[in-house]
């Protein structure tokens, strides 16, 4: 990891970004509407994992966003790849070591409401790690011991939802649910989740979110709702369904983080 910040840090030094993103399935073509200092793929920088998921372009990229300093991680490593809770530990590290202070995860998720259509963008109020596994399991000390209470920033949020306010849409929150996947869930499990609390699931960013707050980074999420839950409408999901629709909603949470961004002070 120390070699990848050494290639990084003469990239980084002179913008002092404070903000990290990472972009979930079919989401990378948020990375056009930036100004590009330099851009790596993670093959190349040592201790990176490698994501062999089709809609994750697996790049860092250094870039201003509405004229704010960021480090973007276009695409990630799932849970399902490996069975490793603990796969995207190196690039937040790296994050964290290179001065990022708020790191905000996008995903694209299935919707368990019937007012939730695809296409929609939910903002990640708080979250149920269904799957059981963290990314904690086997580090050592007393500071694996995290609290999750504050796990999604309330001020990040407070100007996500300003920021969206601004654009005239309607940003609605809610509970994302974590399954491991990679295969959908069941319309048994959909009615689970939706007597659980839950208002989305996805098979992403929840282990994010616990290595953010280990490595003491301000956290925010949203989702981009790519289909409705098995067995609320009778069709079959699949993977080709998620990429196409997420740049779809994809493009309304694109503007709202350059809007947000854009604000100041991130």
């Amino acid at each position: 990891m120390s070699a990848a910040i050494d290639h990084l840090r003469p990239h980084v030094a002179p913008l002092k970004p404070k903000t990290g993103i990472v972009l979930g399935s079919g989401l990378g073509r948020f990375v056009e509407a930036l100004e590009v200092v330099h851009r790596v793929s993670y093959a190349d920088l040592p201790g990176f994992p490698v994501s062999r998921v089709s809609g994750h372009a697996g790049e860092l990229v250094v870039a201003r966003a509405g004229g704010a300093p960021v480090i973007v991680l276009s695409g990630r490593v799932h849970f399902y790849e490996s069975g490793d809770a603990n796969a995207m530990r190196a690039p937040i590290e790296t994050l964290a070591a290179l001065g990022i202070e708020n790191l905000i995860l996008t995903n694209s998720a299935g919707s368990v409401r019937e007012d939730l259509a695809p296409g929609s963008v939910l903002r990640t109020a708080d979250h149920i790690a269904f799957s059981g596994r963290s990314p904690l399991i086997g580090v050592e000390g007393d500071g694996r011991f995290v609290g999750m209470t504050n796990a999604y920033d309330p001020g990040l949020a407070a100007r996500m939802e300003a920021a969206a306010e601004g654009l005239g849409l309607t940003l609605p929150s809610g509970v994302y649910m974590w399954f491991s996947g990679p295969n959908f869930e069941t319309p048994a499990e959909i009615r689970m989740a939706r007597i659980l609390g839950a208002d989305a699931v996805g098979m992403s960013t929840v282990p994010e979110v616990i290595l953010a707050r280990y490595f003491g980074l301000k956290v925010l999420a949203a989702s981009v709702i790519t289909n409705y839950g098995a067995g609320m409408t009778g069709a079959e999901l699949s993977h080709d369904e998620t990429k196409e629709m997420a740049p779809k909603g994809g493009e309304t949470l694109g503007r709202i983080l350059l809007a947000m961004l854009a604000s100041g002070d991130l």
